[in-house]
């Protein structure tokens, strides 16, 4: 299906997004997605499945953007879509059929407790591993309680905590899991282990060769984007020269 959009990666799904039902569709067809659109990152975003409009041209906050900011709430505490800052670390839903690819292509299909062997190996640091432990520990915990728990409760504790998060959702080893009125402002986001989130998807993600999940991620950006060239998905997944030609119809590597 081409994009019939003239908005940079995004795609004109046959229907409105009006509901949270409607919104796992689109996921789900679409394979991943952003939250919001972002300008040089050509990705199909929900909010554009649901308003049909562009974004940047105002105003900043509308009625969609309430909707589907509820919605990145409700659909990964459901497990019906994932969600976390994984794009260039911003808000990215990803189906539950893609998912054991890119945690194939990530080498993050990692247990409850396997925080020791990806700091061992350097693939964590050592806040990240404090994050990965108190969830271990405690279970789903929102945003304040989690930082508590990992005693960065400072203003400096606080920019060690952002960037461990990002370090942690950009390997998917933790996932957006509803949402919890801590305070006065707005509601803080809950997380939880993607092993014990989602463990059909990493024992599925198991049995999934690196190549073989790169050419499905490929596979599907191309279905609605036909005429993207493999420079585009290199720079979208930081592959390889090798990599994305290999990702493309005709070089694609036996599973």
């Amino acid at each position: 299906m081409a994009s019939h959009s003239k908005l940079e990666g995004e795609v004109r799904w046959p229907r409105t997004v009006r509901t949270a039902a409607d919104a796992v569709r689109f996921i789900d067809a679409v394979g991943y997605c952003l939250l919001f659109p972002i300008k040089n990152l050509p990705l199909p975003s929900l909010y554009y499945g649901a308003a049909r409009r562009d974004i940047h041209l105002g105003p900043s906050w509308d009625v969609y953007c309430q909707k589907i900011w509820r919605w990145k709430d409700e659909l990964g505490l459901k497990r019906r879509a994932y969600y976390a800052k994984y794009f260039n670390g911003r808000g990215t839903f990803i189906s539950l059929a893609l998912l054991p690819h890119f945690l194939a292509l990530r080498g993050t299909a990692a247990a409850s407790g396997d925080h020791a062997d990806f700091y061992a190996a350097g693939r964590i640091g050592h806040d990240a591993r404090t994050i990965w432990q108190a969830l271990e520990k405690h279970g789903p915990l929102a945003t304040l309680e989690l930082r508590h728990a990992c005693k960065m409760e400072t203003t400096a504790g606080n920019v060690r905590f952002k960037r461990a998060m990002l370090e942690l959702q950009g390997l998917l080893l933790i996932v957006h899991f509803g949402a919890e009125q801590e305070t006065a402002a707005w509601a803080s986001g809950r997380f939880e282990l993607t092993a014990r989130a989602f463990p059909e998807q990493i024992g599925a993600a198991r049995r999934i060769a690196p190549d073989f999940a790169r050419a499905a991620i490929a596979a599907k950006y191309l279905d609605w984007h036909p005429n993207a060239q493999p420079a585009l998905l290199a720079r979208l997944f930081g592959w390889s020269k090798a990599e994305r030609l290999a990702a493309m119809p005709g070089g694609r590597p036996a599973r």
